[in-house]
């Protein structure tokens, strides 16, 4: 029943030497490959130790800071930025200065008509639980370049707000938490013994979904 509603094409990015591991995996791994292969006729799938393209999904290799370099790739690969697009960052836009993940942002917003962002990282990173985990990161030798922009809910939303999206909305994980339904709760809380609340909580509010989305055609 869904049949119809199905993303037309799904691209996943990730740094050259990353893509290659997943490739890898994927060739390497028949439950992975299996369905690729089966899915497709000879002509349609294309894949080689650095790349993966195929009619419904492609691996691009490519540096998100440089957003020419992506818009290239990713057109080589059939991206039709004139389809409605959901562009979802997991802990990526952190790892950039602010003028980069702001470069970033601002070319989806100028290269799709419509489209939705979803960034999930951390938040309320200015207090003394987030200098802790400042520092837990940098002695990994983890930089976050960009958390001065994950200072609280507002600086997430405005971010999105300034580099050309028309909407924006930010919650922190915790409120999402409190969002889920009760028996799903009951479920998640059953699976391991949870005895730190106090400290499940501060984390879940040190990591927010923020939202933006712009619409030219009044979807």
């Amino acid at each position: 029943q869904d049949e119809n509603l199905l993303p037309r094409k799904y691209f996943e990015v990730d740094f050259p030497m990353i893509v290659a591991r997943k490739i890898h995996n994927i060739k390497s791994k028949p439950p992975l490959s299996k369905p690729i292969m089966e899915s497709h006729s000879g002509d349609s799938l294309l894949i080689d130790s650095h790349s993966l393209d195929s009619s419904r999904y492609s691996i691009v290799g490519a540096d998100l800071r440089f957003s020419s370099d992506l818009e290239e790739k990713l057109k080589k690969h059939s991206l039709d930025v004139h389809l409605p697009t959901l562009l979802v960052a997991e802990c990526v836009l952190v790892y950039m200065t602010p003028q980069q993940s702001a470069n970033l942002l601002k070319w989806a917003a100028g290269t799709f008509p419509v489209a939705m962002v979803i960034n999930y990282e951390q938040v309320n990173m200015g207090d003394r639980f987030g200098h802790i985990m400042i520092e837990n990161l940098q002695r990994r030798q983890c930089n976050l370049a960009g958390v001065e922009l994950c200072s609280s809910l507002h600086s997430q939303r405005e971010r999105l707000l300034a580099s050309g999206w028309e909407n924006a909305r930010a919650i922190d994980m915790m409120k999402v938490y409190s969002f889920l339904p009760r028996a799903d709760v009951q479920r998640i809380e059953a699976l391991e013994f949870l005895d730190e609340k106090e400290l499940f909580e501060q984390l879940m509010q040190h990591y927010c979904i923020c939202w933006a989305s712009k619409d030219s055609s009044n979807l």
